[in-house]
This record gives C-alpha cells, sequence and structure tokens, in this order.
C-alpha cells in the first residue's frame, strides 16, 4: 500500500509537514470549506499540528481506499459533505462551526505537499482542485492548486461531458456516497481489489446520464 509519508515539495514554497514547529506562524490562516461556502479560519500552525499528528494521520488513512496506482482515485469512505467532499474530523472542536471538521481532500493535499501559506480568503486565494472531478478523491496525483475562478471554468468546461463524474445524475454528493457504500459492502465481505474495482464501476455506471445533453 503507498505510503503516508509526504510525496514531495509541492507546487509553492511550502512549510515541510514533518517540521511542524517554529517555521509554522499564526499570522498564515488557513480556510475551509465544509457545504456551502462559508470560510473557516484554521491557523497555519493548526494545520500544522493536525498533520505532523500520527495519530490523526493514521485515522485519515483509514477513512481512504488507496490502490497502487497514481491513475485510480482514492476514495473517502467517511462522511461526505453536501457538496460531495470528503468531511474528516481532525480534531473535535465545539460550538456550531466544528472547526475541527475539515474537508478530506484539504487535509490531504497538505500532507503530501506542506501546509498551504495564505493570509486571507478572495477569488484569488488558492484553492485544492480536483483534476479527476471526483470531489471524494484523496489522490494526490488528482489534487492541484488554482483559483475558484479556475475551478469553476473547469467545471463549466468538463459538466456536460456525459463521461464526466460533474455528469452524475445523482449529483456529486450522491456519486461520492454511493462508491463509498459500494467499496465498504465489498471490503465488509474481505473481496478482492479486482472486485472492489467492479463495484466501484458498477457504483459509476448507474448514475450516468442515459443520453447526451
Amino acid at each position: 500500500m503507498p505510503s503516508d509519508e509526504p510525496l514531495g515539495p509541492g507546487l509553492f514554497p511550502l512549510t515541510a509537514v514533518k517540521g511542524a514547529g517554529p517555521a509554522l506562524v499564526e499570522q498564515d490562516e488557513q480556510l475551509a470549506l465544509i457545504g456551502e461556502p462559508s470560510p473557516v479560519r484554521i491557523p497555519a500552525v493548526e494545520w500544522g499540528r493536525w498533520l505532523a499528528d500520527e495519530a490523526v494521520r493514521t485515522r485519515y488513512w483509514a477513512k481512504v481506499y488507496r490502490t497502487s496506482s497514481t491513475s485510480d482515485c482514492w476514495f473517502f469512505l467517511g462522511g461526505i459533505s453536501s457538496t460531495g467532499h470528503a468531511s474528516f474530523r481532525a480534531a473535535s472542536r465545539p460550538g456550531r462551526t466544528r472547526r475541527g471538521t475539515v474537508p478530506g481532500h484539504l487535509y490531504g493535499y497538505q500532507l503530501a505537499h506542506g501546509v498551504i501559506p495564505r493570509l486571507g480568503w478572495g477569488t484569488d486565494s488558492p484553492t485544492v482542485c480536483h483534476t479527476c472531478d471526483n470531489h471524494s478523491c484523496q489522490q494526490p496525483a488528482h489534487l492541484r492548486l488554482g483559483t475558484p475562478a479556475e475551478n469553476r471554468a473547469e467545471w463549466l468546461a468538463r459538466r456536460r461531458d456525459p463521461s464526466s463524474p460533474l455528469a452524475d445524475l445523482r449529483g456529486p454528493a450522491g456519486r461520492a456516497r454511493a462508491i463509498g457504500a459500494a467499496i465498504r459492502a465489498a471490503r465488509e465481505r474481505d473481496e478482492s481489489d479486482t472486485d472492489i474495482a467492479r463495484r466501484i464501476r458498477a457504483a459509476v455506471a448507474e448514475g450516468r446520464p442515459l443520453s447526451l445533453w
């Protein structure tokens, strides 16, 4: 199985996860989205603690179905938000914002590349985009940094392709939950990776549009 060690230096001059110490400063704020767009401000130093904590990393990877191929999506098996993204509890926090619950792909991207340095929330603020268009995918090779405008433009360009995950009739949340349920059912039966791949294909096929748009 793939390692949970950081995969490389990343696309920006990012802070390394393992050195989550003095280099992480409180002035850098991370922003996470859960469900509808509403920023949740998480200091970079706190992200650093979560990423460096072996127990948190182990809990995260336990919720991700990984294969040995970087071309495969690594689907999330835990909670799914209304937008179809993984909902991962990095830490328990009181209050209605549930500050310790973050998008799984945001945690996974930073686990691979380091903490994303950003100072505010704006139209050009870095966001983690899925190149595969599967919202619950945690495969680092399928994640890249972009802007909200780029992310929106890619969605508009690909959503009418009937073979695209964005065209799924169940919507991104329904698609993600169906795939997760299929994988969990296969694992409960101790099925082979080949059988799991077959179940994933079947779950994907159920949401394909029957005709071209």
